[in-house]
């Protein structure tokens, strides 16, 4: 082990103690100490879920990346472990960035991951330059593999940029061979997806373009996944630098999926159609596990790069993961994504409203307050012959502050404003969405915790995520409508 890894473990173990319980959200992970960022290496791995994160342990802002390390039973409670991966070698002296893990067939468990040296180029400026590598261990400690690195700019077609070359994304196909995507900057057409092969799981050969951006998605395309889920394929990755269509890919950094066909033996990807995986202001980078009872579970960086300076929590830590998400494909094409099912052996406190008749005078409902709590909302029209004009529900609130998830049937839209949630910058606050509707009858699930909120719309059909940092004494929960609409109402508190 290296003296910068130990640094950083003996740091981080005694920073950590320094946290209070409550001063960290209830059940989303966040960094043991510092900065986190990107999810990595997202497993299950000798009867646990293992995270691996990127992590900066002495300053809550970016900077030189190590990987940290937490483990789970359950997906949402989780202990954490000492930093898996510090920048203590040449070709990561500038950090150990993004990647993915998998389990080798002698029972090892393998970390696939970015390192990045700064390098002075031709015209006079200096600039990262990536390759990929491996770390071979036990799920605790890991040594980087003598023959690091495995790609270098040497495996790179045509135009591939070695300076935009990561975040590999490795699997294990059924024949027993492996696969590899890694995102790469080329001069062609914007960005592309390579896909690998291996035969052992460490000697790397290029097979192909797996897929191109063609300036439809944003600039750079990074941190991809790739998985068969009923009976299609699906891509995830996150892009840089998006301008908006419609109502989607809003501006600035986000995640989409694309869904499609996939030939094993040529290494092409068909696409048949793409969206936005989240439609919220904080959502990126996301990762997926299978679990041993064979549902696909999705989690991603609960933060937006553009507002990361908006604000900062008076304890030491940033950053956040969301709540992991099952997902499923619905047969046109939608990705369809809610809360892990272990969410609900937290619940208790249950209370449950029926059929309350909501206008413009903000309603209170005894019992339904709080900042860790489940909060299903059906709404729906009061009269049938007249169709409210907007309906909201405002949480984490008191006299001073709260954050608004609100819907207008008419347009179909629904937003998420956090303007009056605390931030004294001009940071990202609100998103909108459209969603469909039945003459104003929709459902939404607020998943809260201390520093977030997850809205669910119409069982997982789109989500909107925020990054929530109201001083924790704001615990109401009021509904209120334009017109008059009619709420069934079931809340949870969550409990760790």
């Amino acid at each position: 082990m290296s003296e910068l890894l130990d640094k950083a473990r003996e740091y981080e173990a005694a920073r950590e103690k320094q946290i209070l319980p409550q001063d960290r959200p209830a059940f989303h992970l966040s960094p043991r100490a510092g900065w986190m960022n990107d999810p990595n290496g997202f497993c299950f791995y000798n009867g646990k879920y293992h995270l691996f994160y990127q992590y900066h342990p002495y300053r809550t802002v970016w900077d030189l990346m190590y990987w940290g390390h937490a483990v789970s039973t359950d997906l949402l409670h989780w202990d954490y472990l000492p930093a898996a991966l510090a920048p203590d070698m040449p070709y990561d002296c500038a950090g150990c960035f993004s990647g993915s893990a998998l389990t080798l067939p002698d029972g090892r468990h393998a970390l696939y991951y970015t390192g990045v040296q700064k390098e002075l180029c031709p015209d006079g400026i200096e600039r990262d330059v990536q390759t990929q590598n491996i770390a071979v261990g036990d799920g605790i400690n890991y040594t980087k593999y003598e023959g690091n690195p495995v790609l270098t700019d040497a495996d790179l077609p045509d135009g591939g940029s070695r300076v935009d070359f990561r975040d590999p994304k490795a699997w294990q196909e059924a024949d027993g061979t492996y696969r590899m995507l890694a995102a790469n900057k080329n001069s062609f057409d914007g960005s592309q997806l390579l896909l690998f092969k291996s035969i052992d799981g460490f000697d790397w050969k290029f097979e192909s373009v797996f897929d191109s951006n063609r300036d439809r998605i944003g600039k750079m395309w990074e941190c991809p996944d790739f998985f068969s889920l009923d009976g299609k394929y699906i891509l995830l990755s996150s892009a840089q630098d998006m301008l908006p269509q419609g109502l989607e890919y809003h501006n600035g950094n986000g995640n989409f999926y694309i869904t499609g066909t996939f030939d094993e033996k040529t290494g092409q990807f068909r696409e048949e159609g793409n969206h936005a995986i989240d439609c919220g202001i904080d959502f990126y980078a996301a990762q997926t596990v299978v679990t041993p009872d064979g549902r696909r579970v999705m989690i991603g960086w609960l933060q937006n790069w553009d507002t990361c300076s908006g604000y900062k929590p008076p304890v030491p830590w940033f950053g956040q993961m969301t709540v992991p998400r099952e997902l499923s494909l619905r047969s046109d094409g939608i990705l369809i994504q809610n809360p892990v099912r272990e969410i609900e052996n937290l619940r208790n406190n249950r209370v449950a409203y029926d059929d309350v008749v909501v206008d413009n005078t903000e309603t209170a409902l005894p019992g339904v307050e709080g900042r860790c709590v489940d909060l299903t909302v059906e709404i729906e029209v009061a009269d049938p012959q007249d169709l409210y004009r907007k309906f909201a529900v405002r949480f984490a609130k008191n006299e001073k502050y709260h954050t608004d998830v609100s819907f207008r049937p008419a347009e179909s839209v629904l937003k998420i404003d956090r303007k009056f949630a605390g931030s004294r910058r001009a940071i990202v606050h609100q998103r909108r969405a459209e969603v469909s509707h039945e003459n104003g009858r929709i459902k939404l699930r607020l998943i809260l915790d201390r520093f977030s909120a997850e809205i669910f719309v119409n069982d997982g059909e789109k989500v909107m995520t925020a990054a929530v940092f109201t001083e924790q004494e704001a615990r109401e929960i009021t509904f209120l409508a334009e017109g008059k609409a009619k709420i069934r109402v079931v809340k949870y508190d969550l409990d760790c």
